[in-house]
């Protein structure tokens, strides 16, 4: 059933046609400036196909929670238990209600655990109530973000996840996104890069300006008219919206968000009495307890520490060459060769640590770096990207021979275009295929990404097939083979549900 909603005029004053059905094979990604006029397009669109699909918000500041009493929407506050989100989420997709999940009054990290914890629960429905579902998520660059800031790890990585489930595969599964952002900048690559449709709003940097432009097909000349743009215009394009380019004004809306942006309005006429009347102390002025002084930190010993540690590399580095040491069993700076050499050492002691999978990146990165300092290396031996591959290398258990192959090479090259936290999976995989190893069981993926979910695994395998990176079959005994076209390699067959072998059991369990 083709429905065509109207979501405002376009610059020849027809009505702009967005049709319901061709959004949810398609998806779409909404980017504009703070002011730009973004959350009145999804209000737009969230009431004029009210009626027509089941809506699911991800709301970060409450402001859709007045869709409840016009359209019916159900409000989940998110300040729950991770079982009563799962167990509502599922309830949801299997009744088909409307709701609006809102996040107000949490930190950004609970924000994300549970906008994370919500999604996967809409995502692992049962396969009977993949009914049709419009997921609306604002401010997505929060949930998906392009780089890791000062939130917890794993909140990061939970949402990323879910954000990436959502838009990659969530189609299969009738979920379709609709993906509000201030910054496409801000936003995951991998992310943004599924949708299908776009309205571009209100932006002035040129970097933001320059990538809509190039998902619009414009010319970067082009990009300057993002800087003109009205509150409330969006430049529009996509099989559900236009075929080109098409500039398009966003209709009146029946609710309102419970904020406003700000308005002027005159001051009041000044009192005769104005400093009595701000000056007079209140009663309850002397019943309220003073503010707690926030003590100023003493200065971790770590950082006298550091500092002895860089003056000590710097005066062995000034000493001319064959002079003695000042103090007995200082080590000497070490060469290129040596510093590869105990870059691949201590990889090697920090993945052979049983609990290494299931701690953070930047917790092993600070690891790393530590130990460094303990052997006298000034600054980073390596970058906290740099170091993410070559522990997912570390990881894979590659030897010096596959590793000087060209195959191997080609498939460093294809997990750059994987997300950080898949590149060891992606790696171990293909260095079975290169061996011709049996494929890993879904319980030692699990573990190489970090996880106790076997399902989560099979989950990884399928999203790597949907990006052509692997082909899946079986063997004539039923035994699961992983392919790589790209270096003509493939694993032995190997058993899906296998336990960890013998010495791998999770440390957890």
């Amino acid at each position: 059933m083709k429905v065509d909603i109207d979501m405002g005029t376009t610059s020849a004053s027809e009505a702009a046609r967005l049709d319901i059905e061709e959004l949810l094979a398609t998806r779409l990604l909404v980017q504009g400036n703070s002011g730009s006029g973004k959350s009145h397009l999804l209000r737009r669109l969230l009431e004029q196909s009210a009626k027509w699909v089941q809506q699911v918000v991800v709301d970060p500041e409450g402001d859709f929670v007045t869709l409840a009493d016009a359209f019916g929407h159900i409000v989940v506050d998110a300040d729950r238990s991770e079982g009563e989100l799962i167990g509502i989420a599922n309830r949801i997709r299997q009744h088909r209600v409307s709701c609006v999940l809102t996040l107000e009054g949490l930190e950004i990290d609970d924000q994300m655990r549970a906008a994370a914890t919500f999604l996967n629960a809409l995502f692992d429905a049962e396969r009977e109530f993949w009914f049709p579902v419009l997921v609306v998520v604002d401010e997505a660059q929060m949930f998906a973000p392009a780089a890791g800031g000062e939130v917890a790890e794993d909140a990061r990585r939970a949402a990323l996840g879910a954000m990436t489930n959502l838009m990659c595969r969530g189609r299969k599964r009738g979920l379709a996104g609709v993906i509000a952002t201030q910054r496409l900048a801000k936003l995951a690559k991998n992310v943004a890069a599924e949708a299908s449709n776009f309205l571009m709003g209100r932006t002035f940097l040129d970097i933001d300006m320059a990538r809509a432009a190039d998902l619009l097909g414009m010319d970067r000349r082009q990009a300057e008219q993002f800087r003109d743009l009205k509150r409330g215009s969006f430049v529009a394009l996509g099989p559900a919206l236009s075929r080109r380019p098409l500039h398009v004004t966003i209709g009146p809306v029946e609710t309102g968000a419970r904020s406003s942006s700000p308005r002027l309005m005159p001051l009041p006429d000044k009192p005769a009495d104005v400093e009595d009347l701000i000056f007079t102390p209140d009663p309850q002025d002397f019943a309220r307890p003073p503010a707690p002084r926030r003590a100023t930190p003493a200065p971790r010993a770590t950082t006298d520490i550091m500092e002895d540690l860089a003056q000590a590399v710097s005066r062995q580095e000034n000493e001319p060459q064959g002079a003695e040491p000042e103090t007995p069993g200082r080590r000497p700076p070490m060469d290129a060769g040596e510093m590869e050499n105990w870059i691949v050492d201590t990889l090697a002691e920090i993945t052979a640590s049983p609990d290494s999978s299931f701690r953070s990146d930047s917790e092993l990165y600070q690891d790393f770096l530590m130990r460094g300092r303990m052997r006298r290396i000034a600054g980073a031996p390596l970058s906290m990207s740099e170091f993410r591959l070559r522990l997912a290398i570390a990881r894979s258990g590659v030897d010096e021979e596959t590793a000087a192959s060209d195959a191997w090479q080609t498939a460093l090259s294809l997990a750059r275009r994987v997300t950080d936290d898949l590149q060891g999976v992606f790696l171990m995989l293909a260095r079975a295929a290169i061996t011709c190893d049996p494929c890993p069981s879904d319980a030692e993926i699990a573990r190489a990404y970090g996880t106790h979910s076997p399902r989560r695994a099979r989950r990884f395998l399928d999203w790597f097939e949907e990006q052509g990176l692997i082909v899946l079959h079986a063997d004539h005994a039923g035994r699961r083979i992983v392919a790589f076209p790209d270096f003509d390699a493939q694993t032995a067959g190997g058993d899906a549900d296998a336990p960890l072998p013998e010495g791998k059991t999770e440390a957890a369990e």
